[in-house]
């Protein structure tokens, strides 16, 4: 029993000595959990498995580029803040919305699967209809999609605040994204008829009578008047030099209405930003820990329309126009 003591003794002083230097400060580098509603709440994003709906089967996929116009459900009470359902998008991810009978276009945090029965694209939560102004209106006409906001965005909706509204979308695009929607449903539209033109009424022409000829008269001759004296000549009165025209003044231009930019992209490395400032016609400017590239400014929505198109077609889906006050 002693030598089994004995042995334990070497045994007991490592375990001491080892609890001894695990009593110590933990080292300052140790990274602390980050909060609920940091960034760290959006990943890891989920998918699961496929699953039914009214006998049509649905695949969550991670599309980047999801893109579709249907309609949303609205009269649920399910989800909190500016949310919604999506049968395929992972959980969590982000979308615009767009009321399609009015262009309000929202930023909504896909947090849910839905709908669970059937066939719209998207459940809005009562907050995000409302945003979108179609509360009360349980199949609203939409388009749905998938963007990749700013931080700052994202932390709104997590804290189930609403993000700023996005620009209208222009009666033009409403337009293409409705003749899709209707594609989509086999809705055949009557085209719209000409209004008529009012013609006018021809007046009544009064047919002319019969007017009997007058005897021809001869005028009397009138006699001659007698030449009148020619008066003298008055001497001619000084001519006043011209007074040199006022000179022209030009009008100042008129400024104008406002500045337009195109928020290119936000990138946290600069020799990305570089890249998409030299690609997309911009500049980096660096903005807390983010390099921000946007071109512009320009002096019209026109102008800055064009340069939105550009930075799309050189692949910067999430460009969008932004205004300067």
């Amino acid at each position: 029993m002693r030598l089994r003591v004995e042995n334990c003794l070497p045994l007991a002083a490592l375990t001491i000595l080892a609890a001894c230097g695990g009593a110590q400060a933990r080292p300052a580098d140790v990274p602390i959990a980050p909060a609920a509603n940091g960034p760290a709440a959006d990943y890891p994003m989920v998918l699961g498995p496929a699953f039914e709906v009214d006998g049509v089967t649905y695949t969550p996929v991670d599309t980047m580029n999801y893109d579709a116009v249907g309609y949303a459900l609205t009269g649920g009470e399910g989800g909190s803040g500016v949310s919604a359902a999506h049968r395929t998008l992972p959980l969590p991810s982000y979308i615009e919305v767009t009321a399609l009978d009015s262009g309000k276009t929202i930023l909504v945090r896909v947090e849910r699967r839905g709908p669970m029965t059937g066939k719209a694209v998207v459940e809005l939560s009562p907050e995000a209809a409302a945003q979108l102004g179609v509360a009360g209106n349980p199949h609203a006409a939409v388009r749905v999609r998938r963007v990749n906001p700013f931080e700052q965005e994202r932390a709104m909706l997590r804290s189930g605040q609403p993000a700023p509204a996005r620009m209208d979308t222009p009666k033009s695009l409403l337009a293409v994204l409705q003749r899709k929607l209707d594609q989509q449903e086999g809705v055949t539209r009557p085209a719209a008829l000409p209004e008529p033109v009012a013609q006018p009424t021809p007046a009544a022409t009064a047919l002319p009578s019969k007017v009997e000829p007058k005897p021809a008269v001869k005028p009397e001759p009138k006699p001659k008047p007698e030449p009148k004296p020619k008066p003298e000549p008055k001497p001619a009165a000084p001519v006043a030099a011209p007074k040199p025209a006022p000179s022209a003044t030009p009008a100042p231009a008129a400024s104008a209405k406002g500045k337009f930019f195109v928020q290119i992209g936000a990138f946290s490395s600069k020799a990305n930003a570089d890249a998409a400032a030299k690609k997309g016609g911009g500049s980096a400017v660096l903005s807390g820990k983010l390099w921000r590239v946007r071109s512009g400014p320009y002096a019209s929505e026109g102008e800055a329309r064009a340069a939105l198109a550009k930075a799309k077609a050189a692949g910067y889906s999430d460009a969008r126009i932004q205004r300067a006050d």
